[in-house]
C-alpha cells in the first residue's frame, strides 16, 4: 500500500476525487478466464489497451527477450514485478486495507462492548469519520493493531477471505475484487503466456493478499511479497498455529521493494510495474540489471471512469517518479488514453 498505509500498518504490524466507470468494453475479459496457451501469447490479448506508445513498448519488449537474438532471457530469469495498489487494482478514496480494517472493527464490536466509549473505535462505530481521522496516526493504529494482530494466520485469512467475497467499494458498489484493472489482467496473462514469472510486490499487508491473489489475478501466495509482522508459531488445543505479533518484519515499500524482491525472491527482476513515488526505487533495481529491462508507470488520469490524481495527492503521489519516467525513458501509461476500459464486467 502506499506511505500512509503503510506508516499506520508498518508500525502497527509490527507491513481522490472522482467518479468510477459503470460500463466495460464487450470484449473484456478477465485473465482468470483466458485460456492457458500452448503457444506464447498472443498481442491479441491486450484487447483492453489502445494501439500507441505504451502497448508497442510492452510488445516489443516481450518479443526482445523471447525470440532468438542479443536481448533473449532464459524463461527462469523472465522475472515481472508488479505493485498492487493502484497497479493491479484501485486505491482510492482509500487504501483497501484500511477500509477492511474500519469493516473489522464493526464486525468485531460485539465481542468488545468497551470499543463503544473507547476512541477511536467509538467515533468509527458511529459513523463519525472527521472524529477518527482527528485521532491521528495513533488512533488508526489502535484501530489496525485490533484487527491485524493477536490472531492466528488462519483466522486472519478467513477474514479477509469473508471480506473481499462480500465487501463493495463505496463508490461503485462493486466487489472489491471487481475493482481490479482488465487491462493489467490481460497483461499478467500475456507475460504469462510468453514464459515470465508474474509477482506482487506491494506495500501493503502479505497476508491480506495471499487469501486472494491467486483466484484474482492468478498469482499464487508464494509469489506475493508484502509488508509483514512477525510471526510466533504456538501450540493451541494440541496443535501448531502461527500467531501474528505486533513487531515489524518488512516494510515493502520505497526503498524496502528492492529488499523484499531479493529476500523473498532472490532474482532481480527484468520488468517491474507500479503507480507511484513509492515503487520507483523497485523500477529502478529492475532496470538497473544487465541486458533488455523495462519499466512501467500507470499514470491515473482518467476521473470519468476512474479517479483522476498524481503530484500533488497526499497519499499516493506520482511525482519523483514520474520526472524519473520521462528522464529513463520508461514507459507511463494513461488510462485515460491507453486503456479502452477500466474495470472487468461486473458479476452482478
Amino acid at each position: 500500500m502506499k506511505r500512509l498505509l503503510l506508516i499506520l500498518i508498518g508500525s502497527l504490524l509490527f507491513g481522490c476525487s472522482g467518479s468510477a466507470d459503470s460500463g466495460v468494453a464487450p470484449n473484456a475479459v478477465p485473465a482468470s478466464r483466458v485460456p492457458a496457451a500452448s503457444a506464447p501469447a498472443s498481442p491479441d490479448i491486450l484487447r483492453s489497451w489502445n494501439d500507441g506508445a505504451a502497448k508497442r513498448a510492452i510488445v516489443d519488449f516481450v518479443n526482445r527477450v523471447t525470440r532468438d537474438g542479443a536481448d533473449f532471457v532464459p524463461p527462469a530469469e523472465r522475472i515481472a514485478t508488479f505493485d498492487n495498489d493502484g497497479t493491479l487494482w484501485a486505491e482510492k478514496p482509500l487504501p483497501f486495507q484500511l477500509i477492511f480494517a474500519f469493516d473489522r472493527v464493526k464486525d468485531m464490536a460485539p465481542q468488545h462492548p468497551e470499543w463503544r466509549s473507547e476512541e477511536p473505535f467509538a467515533s468509527l462505530l458511529k459513523g463519525d469519520m472527521a472524529a477518527v481521522a482527528a485521532s491521528g496516526q495513533k488512533g488508526i493504529l489502535q484501530l489496525v493493531a485490533a484487527t491485524h494482530t493477536g490472531m492466528t494466520t488462519d483466522e486472519f485469512s478467513q477474514a479477509v477471505t469473508e471480506w473481499i467475497t462480500t465487501a463493495r467499494h463505496p463508490v461503485t458498489k462493486r466487489l472489491y475484487a471487481e475493482m481490479i484493472y482488465q487491462p493489467m489482467l490481460e497483461l499478467l496473462t500475456y507475460l504469462r503466456g510468453n514464459g515470465f514469472k508474474t509477482y506482487i510486490v506491494s506495500g501493503g499487508g502479505v497476508e491480506f493478499m495471499r487469501p486472494w491473489a491467486e483466484r484474482v489475478y492468478g498469482i499464487p501466495p508464494e509469489q506475493v511479497v508484502g509488508s509483514g509482522g512477525k510471526l510466533k508459531l504456538e501450540v493451541r488445543d494440541g496443535r501448531p498455529v502461527l500467531i501474528k505479533l505486533p513487531e515489524i518484519d518488512l516494510i515493502d515499500d520505497k526503498e524496502g521493494k528492492p529488499v523484499g524482491i531479493q529476500t523473498r525472491i532472490g532474482r532481480r527482476p527484468i520488468a517491474a510495474f507500479g503507480n507511484s513515488d513509492g515503487d520507483l526505487q523497485m523500477l529502478q533495481w529492475a532496470t538497473a540489471g544487465p541486458g533488455a529491462r523495462f519499466a512501467l508507470f500507470v499514470h491515473h488520469d482518467d476521473a470519468t471512469r476512474e479517479f483522476a490524481y498524481d503530484r500533488d495527492d497526499k497519499l499516493q503521489k506520482f511525482s519523483v517518479g514520474w520526472d524519473a519516467a520521462l528522464a529513463n525513458g520508461w514507459t507511463v501509461v494513461s488510462m485515460q488514453k491507453d486503456w479502452n476500459t477500466i474495470f472487468p464486467p461486473a458479476k452482478n
